[in-house]
């Protein structure tokens, strides 16, 4: 008895995918070694950047404010993406091909994309932080408490990790009939356009994560709105949102405008934009963050300068 499986005519380019290539790069290796020279010089000062904000606030307990312990998963966060992508990235600009393996595309889209959702978490917390600061500071205390601080950040770990481990399992069910992905690294759309087969279960998936993470950016902004309806009424709490929440706003900008970009260009994008202008915009949300809230957060909040400047300097005096 012939059974329908053994009626169906095999696909011609199926085949079981061992590895990628990458072929972001492969207009631009002519500059490979400024490229590089470049990170070589960037990336450490990223972590150079990230780490002495994490170690000044775990170090000094009047930091120990939920404010500074959302800053400090922002830093935490920052070192984690930056490592899916770095490494990798350093080692392609030396290399002749810009492979990479299965098991291995898959762990950087886990890692990148965890790492974008959690930055988006993050910064939806904080800016409810601020807004009970400013608009409720008699309560404050009440509502944050050690151990909500401790749930949010736990939060803002764990839904980014649930949505992309199911992001990823739907993705190794997915029968592929190609290899190359046109990007500097692995993303999640990338890999699902090489299907053989109905992507629809991915897509519908994906599109409920963008919707939730939306939905993140209303509560941020309607937590705004009510911040400047608060500032009109009192200059001490213009001033206090100018040093507090304008830092914030700039990264919560940043992310979401590079975030969105690279979701909707890798979904609706046209490929006759020059290669550069889309490595870059592929790369905003993986350069830009990492090094700008340690910045931003760590010259701007004078509680957290002041205890950097001690620091560096107080380890001066005693080497001199």
């Amino acid at each position: 008895m012939i059974t329908e499986n053994m009626m169906q005519p095999p696909l011609e380019n199926e085949s079981i995918v061992l590895a990628f290539t990458l072929s972001g790069l492969n207009e631009t290796m002519e500059n490979r070694f400024v490229f590089f020279s470049l990170t070589t010089l960037l990336y450490p000062l990223m972590v150079f950047c990230n780490v002495t904000i994490i170690f000044t606030i775990i170090s000094y307990k009047k930091l120990h404010e939920p404010m500074y312990v959302f800053i400090c998963n922002l830093c935490i966060n920052a070192l984690y993406g930056t490592a899916g992508f770095y490494p990798k990235f350093m080692y392609d600009l030396l290399a002749q091909d810009h492979v990479i393996s299965y098991a291995g595309c898959l762990i950087q889209i886990f890692v990148i994309y965890s790492f974008a959702l959690c930055e988006i978490s993050t910064l939806t917390v904080m800016a409810y932080d601020r807004y009970v600061a400013i608009c409720r500071p008699l309560e404050y205390h009440s509502i944050m408490t050690n151990q909500r601080v401790r749930e949010w950040i736990l939060f803002c770990w764990l839904a980014p990790f649930f949505c992309m481990f199911i992001l990823i399992v739907l993705t190794t069910r997915l029968t592929l009939c190609g290899s190359t992905i046109e990007k500097l690294y692995c993303e999640i759309w990338a890999v699902a356009k090489l299907s053989c087969f109905s992507t629809t279960v991915n897509n519908v998936f994906g599109l409920t994560v963008i919707l939730v993470y939306v939905g993140h950016g209303v509560l941020i902004y309607w937590s705004y709105f009510q911040l400047i309806r608060k500032c009109m009424k009192s200059i001490e709490v213009r001033h206090k949102f100018v040093q507090t929440c304008v830092p914030h706003l700039l990264s919560l900008i940043n992310v979401t405008v590079a975030f969105l970009f690279d979701v909707m260009y890798s979904r609706f994008g046209s490929k006759n934009i020059p290669q550069s202008v889309r490595n870059f915009m592929a790369l905003e949300f993986l350069l830009i963050p990492p090094i700008l809230n340690p910045l931003i957060y760590g010259l701007n909040l004078t509680t957290v300068r002041q205890q950097v400047m001690k620091m560096f300097f107080l380890k001066i005096s005693r080497n001199v």
